[in-house]
């Protein structure tokens, strides 16, 4: 490629397009409908004093094609981790090397964060993923079943349960 991918840390100004590329997530992942967050939110959670979220951005020709979002967990097993939520290139760059530089960008973060692991899901039929995932040498699980309750679920739970 004759242009380089440029990989940085995102900004409050980059918050229109990272919701663009939820989004196009969404979609990829057949759950268009899913994204309930706005811009405002993005910015509030991720830019504000105590950011919930950490993002690097992937650009090709100044424009944004990708992205990497992750946020710190703790392993009582292992100790300090990261989680990363979402990577995704848009479509018409996939191919092009941009997922595998934000890849390879959060992985050189978390080493230099000295954390024990990286984890993150990834949906059984995106096999180009699970591929690309092995051959870099990490273990896709399959002993490990996601449990998660949606805010109507949490609020129902809370409600026949007291403390």
């Amino acid at each position: 490629m004759n242009n380089p991918i440029i990989i940085r840390d995102a900004i409050t100004e980059d918050a229109p397009f990272i919701l663009e590329l939820i989004k196009e997530l969404a979609i990829f992942e057949k759950d268009p409908d899913a994204v309930i967050i706005d811009e405002a939110y993005l910015i509030k959670e991720g830019f504000g004093k105590t950011p919930a979220f950490k993002v690097f951005i992937a650009e090709l020709n100044t424009k944004i094609v990708g992205m990497a979002l992750f946020y710190p967990r703790f392993s009582t097993w292992k100790g300090k981790t990261l989680h990363l939520e979402d990577l995704i290139v848009k479509q018409d760059k996939r191919n092009l090397g941009i997922g595998k530089a934000l890849y390879t960008h959060f992985l050189h973060y978390a080493a230099q964060q000295k954390v024990k692991r990286v984890e993150w899901v990834v949906l059984d039929w995106n096999t180009n993923a699970i591929n690309f995932y092995k051959k870099s040498g990490a273990n896709v699980l399959t002993d490990w079943q996601i449990v998660q309750m949606n805010e109507q679920q949490i609020n129902q739970f809370v409600k026949k349960n007291t403390i």
